[in-house]
């Protein structure tokens, strides 16, 4: 069986090998456990984080195996015992997954996924589920930052250079709101609308600015976008673009489509385009900016009253420098078929997990349709549907009674017994889906400054187990204070 090109198991953590040896060797390998993905904090110091990943964590699992090239390497590090490699030749998943789907608002410290499976399968898949959301949750996030600010101006993905992953920022971008890409294989492979007109190089060659713009015009007159900013964009990327226009698309029975700004102060020479366009008859013509362009950048533009009709955007939508910091913690162990719950606690409270097998649910209020907080609670729980106390799990002296409200379970089953049984929307569907689960939130928890703090509560159950499980760890040898007792 062949590697599968995007994933292969083997880029897995050392750790994780030598573990599962051990659990091997204990005779745990049937052993089932739960394990929690989640993040502790939302990149950017923003309101929310975007879902994303799900379709890789599928492709993943799906082709997990071990060729025998990689039990041959295995075997030379003389580590790992025949009987452990033997059953890593038949590895394959077989357990359950549950997943928050893509394109929805996800915060701290709630599991966005859930894997319950054998010890070793559990582990051996830690490496790569973690890298998959990590990445797709931050350009998912990035993009979803930068195109709220943009708000009704349409934000074209401009980033296939720009990034190390091109293919997932263009992927994620799409399903946070981009109206299109540069990127020509994800037009070809997810059918996303592509985009592009022209660069910089195109008027260098030319003889002059004015022959570029004619030659472009000619070729694609049905859509002409020019790139004004080559040599002086006031004084003769605009004038050119509107000569060509007047020699050649007009009398041709066209239109000029429009210009682009690809540097300077972009909303004063937006303003001032606007004024030459208009004044040469051109009303119709738009204009894009682009240069680097930063949520925050756009907020100003629009705040200046910049006459802005789309926007180019790459290094903050595919290269962000924020990290997301998704972690997978084990939460539960089956002991003669009962559950065990398990907690990892930190001197550091904030890395201190939410304890046990659970499930995630948000609650939205009724007659507004806007999420009020998510609530953590065991698994075998059931929420009160009439009325109901939200407990902070930071402060649970923070409670809030509310009524009149719906509940829903996050997370979708990927996977049962390691058979696939999700039908996974298409792109289309999942960007709509984004765009209504957006909706549902507080204008407050979506302003890009200082955004309101959203809710991650527990029921009294999970926090009373929290409580005792803490309790439990201190006699296992933990102890939080250093000095004389």
């Amino acid at each position: 069986m062949k590697k599968n090109k995007k994933f292969d198991i083997m880029e897995t953590d050392f750790y994780e090998f030598t573990m599962s040896q051990a659990y091997f060797n204990e005779g745990k390998k049937d052993e089932i456990v739960y394990f929690d993905g989640f993040f502790r904090k939302i990149p950017f110091d923003h309101g929310y984080a975007v879902m994303a990943g799900g379709d890789e964590v599928i492709e993943f699992i799906r082709n997990i195996h071990f060729t025998e090239e990689d039990i041959a390497y295995l075997r030379s590090l003389n580590k790992f015992t025949e009987p452990f490699l033997e059953y890593l030749k038949n590895f394959k998943f077989t357990g359950d997954i549950d997943l928050i789907p893509d394109g929805t608002p996800v915060f701290g410290n709630e599991p966005i996924v859930t894997v319950k499976a054998p010890i070793i399968e559990a582990q051996l898949i830690e490496t790569q589920l973690l890298a998959i959301l990590n990445s797709n949750i931050k350009f998912a996030t990035a993009s979803k930052r930068l195109l709220m600010e943009a708000g009704d101006i349409p934000v074209m993905e401009f980033g296939a250079r720009r990034s190390d992953q091109p293919t997932r920022a263009t992927k994620c971008g799409y399903l946070a709101g981009s109206c299109g890409t540069s990127n020509t294989k994800l037009g070809r492979d997810l059918g996303i609308p592509v985009l592009g007109t022209m660069a910089h190089s195109m008027v260098t060659e030319a003889e002059s600015e004015y022959d570029a713009f004619l030659s472009y015009a000619k070729t694609y007159p049905e859509n002409t976008v020019l790139l004004v900013d080559t040599y002086d964009t006031l004084k003769s990327g605009i004038p050119n673009a509107i000569q060509v226009a007047k020699d050649y698309l007009i009398p041709n029975g066209y239109r000029l489509s429009g210009i682009r700004i690809d540097s300077g102060d972009l909303a004063y020479t937006a303003k001032m385009a606007r004024r030459m366009l208009d004044e040469a008859g051109m009303e119709d013509a738009k204009i894009c900016v682009s240069n680097g362009l930063t949520a925050e950048a756009l907020r100003d533009l629009k705040l200046q009253g910049a006459p802005i009709d789309s926007i180019g955007a790459g290094d903050n939508m595919c290269a962000p420098k924020e990290r997301v910091g998704v972690v997978y913690k084990l939460v539960g162990v089956v002991k003669n078929g009962e559950i065990v719950h398990k907690i990892k606690v930190s001197d550091d409270p904030a890395k201190t997990i939410q304890p046990g097998y659970k499930k995630v649910y948000r609650i939205y209020d009724q007659a507004t349709n806007k999420a009020l907080g998510d609530v953590l609670a065991l698994y075998n729980e059931v929420l009160k549907e009439d009325e109901f106390t939200l407990i902070d799990i930071e402060n649970e002296y923070n409670t809030k009674t509310i009524h009149n409200y719906r509940i829903r379970n996050l997370q979708e089953k990927i996977f049962e017994s390691g058979n696939l049984i999700y039908q996974e929307p298409t792109m289309e569907e999942k960007r709509e889906y984004c765009k209504r689960e957006m909706e549902t939130l507080y204008d407050e928890h979506k302003r890009l400054l200082k955004p309101a703090k959203y809710y991650i509560d527990g029921t009294k159950e999970l926090l009373k187990l929290k409580r005792e499980l803490i309790l439990a760890s201190k006699q296992k040898g933990y102890e939080k204070r250093i000095g004389k007792k």
